[in-house]
């Protein structure tokens, strides 16, 4: 069944948008409206793939800093704390395993 979710505020400058899940795994699109938006510094025990689909970040991953760009990717482990900083507006893919209810119980 196809589930539609709305567009929520996750930070300032920062929307998120559930775009499928299960009790396993969920995606989610996270779109960076300005330059200088951040998704602040936090951990979660969910695993994290993010995918870069358009524009430019810096991340911090348990203290490490590093850029990326459009059609990069890579994995946050359980528990890491992390976080990012906009360079160039664009949109971030995220999956989380397992699936992030906190997210769905914030959609209206």
């Amino acid at each position: 069944m196809i589930k539609h979710f709305p567009e929520v505020q996750a930070d300032p400058g920062v929307t998120r948008q559930v775009l499928s899940d299960s009790p396993d795994l969920m995606v989610v699109a996270f779109r960076f409206q300005a330059e200088g938006a951040e998704g602040k510094l936090h951990k979660h025990p969910h695993v994290q793939s993010t995918y870069v689909e358009s524009g430019h970040f810096v991340f911090s991953v348990d203290g490490k800093s590093f850029e990326v760009s459009p059609g990069e990717s890579f994995v946050i482990p359980s528990n890491a704390v992390h976080g990012c900083k906009c360079l160039e507006p664009g949109i971030l893919i995220d999956t989380f395993a397992p699936r992030r209810d906190d997210f769905l119980m914030s959609n209206p």
